[in-house]
């Protein structure tokens, strides 16, 4: 993307001084940013622990138990517009802030969960996602303009990386904490339930500090810039951006192969014919599966400042394709490298097709950075609908609807190659 040339915001210091966007002064806010994104890394996939823990506990269908994710992610699309609306009101630090707080309750709404039943643990799982849809809206748009337009992607995928460490370290932590203490002998499911109550008590006061820490920081203010639109693309609103429409699809069918992926990555190691894991067990490789994620962020960040995103995009859709076809259709562990191995495609693809779709909104960056917030919610459609095929045709076979996924953004990373190409 080397033909970027102007950014979609402009970052100015809160006191008048210090570097623009693109200096060395803008080193301090990207960290501070970053460290959000490891904490909603780590809270997202401990998901992947919960649902086999409450599947078990409450003894659910796949379809069922794919309601976590649906009432998380689905918090996306109800929240993302409405986050959009009070970020502007209130600027990005503290629509930052708010989101930290109401992420902080969500967690804290798990202690009466534990004796209240599944139902409230659905409610808590979408106020928790509320807040980190609003954090998704501040964030992902302060990366993009924290430096030079053409490195934007390349930028937006090193904080990604550490999102992924938060996604690699959350499982192993929910395997120990959660998963470990359910498998002993206790009493019933009731006092399995309450399993949570730590980790995600200590979760909540994890976030209210880390919202006091960003209210005090000194961070950028984001103003909306002149950006120099793709050529052929309408004025009017975000949506009249035809890379924005694409990349918001992108976004939806990314995530939902991804968090589907992880959401029966348990389940499925336990199938004899793969690995016969226990939970427990599995929820080590969950950590496999995320960690490829954050290691193919940091090889990204490098390769991406020489080669074409959309390139690379294509190239890690069609090799996540194949992968998913190995763990389909192979046995043993040849099946469980290959899905695990999915982790490293999925490792740009997110900051990937975020950046590019919000190229040359100018104005419109903050409502194009709702929409593509809002299409998060794929990570709720995508697992219910794989549940459905889980109970119908099996885990495995289900996972072909991940790699039908993978194939539109392998057709999204190949026509954006064109279109620079075309520059």
């Amino acid at each position: 993307m080397a033909n970027m040339a102007h950014n979609t915001a402009a970052a100015v210091p809160q006191d008048g001084a210090g570097a623009q966007a693109g200096g060395g002064g803008n080193t301090g806010p990207l960290v501070i940013v970053t460290l959000l994104f490891f904490m909603w890394g780590l809270i997202t996939s401990l998901n992947d622990v919960l649902i086999p823990h409450l599947k078990a506990i409450y003894t659910l269908s796949y379809v069922q138990a794919m309601m976590v994710q649906f009432c998380f992610f689905g918090a996306y699309f109800v929240v993302s517009l409405p986050a959009g609306a009070l970020i502007r009101r209130i600027g990005y630090q503290k629509g930052a802030v708010a989101g930290l707080l109401v992420a902080a309750g969500g967690c804290a709404l798990f202690y009466p969960a534990a004796s209240s039943g599944y139902g409230l643990f659905l409610f808590a799982f979408f106020v928790l996602a509320s807040g980190i849809t609003i954090l998704q809206v501040a964030a992902n748009p302060y990366v993009t303009v924290l430096g030079p337009a053409r490195t934007a992607s390349s930028r937006l995928t090193l904080t990604q990386a550490f999102n992924s460490l938060g996604t690699t370290i959350g499982p192993a932590i929910g395997g120990v904490l959660i998963l470990s203490s359910a498998g002993a002998a206790v009493a019933g499911a009731a006092a399995e339930a309450a399993s949570v109550r730590g980790p995600y008590l200590a979760l909540a006061a994890a976030l209210a500090v880390l919202a006091v820490l960003f209210l005090a920081a000194r961070l950028p203010q984001i103003a909306d810039g002149d950006d120099v639109p793709l050529p052929g693309e309408a004025h009017g609103s975000a949506w009249a951006h035809r890379h924005l429409v694409l990349g918001a699809i992108g976004i939806f069918l990314y995530v939902g192969a991804e968090v589907s992926i992880g959401s029966f990555l348990i389940n499925f190691l336990g199938e004899p014919r793969i690995a016969g894991l226990s939970h427990a067990d599995a929820a080590h490789y969950v950590s496999i599966y995320w960690g490829c994620a954050m290691v193919g962020r940091f090889i990204g960040f490098a390769v991406m400042r020489v080669v074409s995103p959309g390139k690379a995009l294509a190239f890690n859709a069609l090799a996540a394709i194949a992968l998913v076809l190995v763990a389909v259709f192979g046995s043993g562990s040849a099946a469980v490298w290959a899905i695990l191995a999915v982790g490293l495609c999925n490792s740009i693809m997110f900051p990937t097709i975020f950046s590019m779709a919000l190229h040359g909104l100018g104005r419109y960056t903050g409502q194009g950075s709702g929409i593509l917030c809002m299409a998060i919610v794929g990570g709720a459609i995508v697992p219910f609908a794989q549940g459905a095929l889980a109970d119908g045709f099996g885990v495995q076979a289900s996972f072909l609807l991940p790699a039908a996924c993978y194939a539109f953004i392998l057709y999204f990373g190949a026509k954006y190659a064109r279109m620079y190409a075309a520059q």
